[in-house]
């Protein structure tokens, strides 16, 4: 649980800084942050997409995925949570900050590779990677999209840690087929988190969320 805790703090610290710094940097300055901020996403979310072994899959996993969540309502459901921390603290920065930065900190392969590392061999290297990355991401994030960046900061806490608690049961997942494939997947919706960023398709990505669970599951029958 070493690289999660640090990576926790990473978090905490570096969304607190851009906190306190976004009352220093300007409106427009903050805008063209967030577009920055837009673009790079889209590329990690091109970058991403390309690991796929087999697109069919990834297709039939964005599918299938996608339509589970949205009978589920799974986006709005998420977004309760972040809602109920909004009344709570009397705020209204919450709910898109927390889930666009927990989509981008806790979705990709070092979040799955490190978390097997670490859970399986003690050792956090990958994390360690992640937490200086997540660090300058988070700051970037808090000082533009607000108060729900530092929430994600449980986010990251709970979905590592689980991983990693359970990387022993999960170690299938590190096989080059199916992680290229989920990589690829959680990719694709990296791309749609650039789009919302950049203001240009307002697309639900937490319905798509139960492709991360169908995504393993087809390649490992797949193959």
């Amino acid at each position: 649980m070493t690289g999660t805790l640090v990576n926790t703090v990473a978090v905490l610290v570096g969304s607190s800084l851009g906190l306190a710094l976004k009352r220093q940097i300007p409106e427009n300055v903050r805008t063209a942050m967030l577009q920055a901020l837009g673009l790079s996403t889209l590329l990690i979310g091109i970058k991403m997409g390309f690991e796929g072994k087999e697109l069919l899959l990834v297709i039939l996993s964005l599918v299938i995925g996608g339509a589970i969540g949205t009978w589920c309502n799974l986006e709005y459901r998420i977004e309760g949570i972040g809602r109920f921390f909004e009344r709570k603290l009397q705020r209204e920065d919450i709910v898109k900050g927390w889930l666009t930065s927990t989509l981008i900190f806790c979705v990709g392969p070092m979040t799955v590779l490190g978390c097997f590392q670490d859970g399986l061999m003690g050792n956090p290297e990958i994390l360690f990677l992640k937490s200086l990355l997540d660090f300058v991401t988070s700051i970037m994030l808090a000082s533009t999209l607000g108060f729900g960046v530092l929430l994600s900061t449980l986010s990251v806490l709970v979905i590592q840690g689980t991983l990693t608690l359970f990387a022993s049961q999960l170690y299938f997942l590190k096989e080059e087929f199916i992680l290229g494939n989920f990589t690829a997947t959680g990719g694709i919706m990296i791309l749609a988190i650039g789009f919302r960023l950049l203001a240009l398709k307002d697309i639900k990505v937490g319905d798509f969320l139960p492709a991360l669970l169908v995504s393993p599951l087809i390649s490992f029958f797949w193959k």
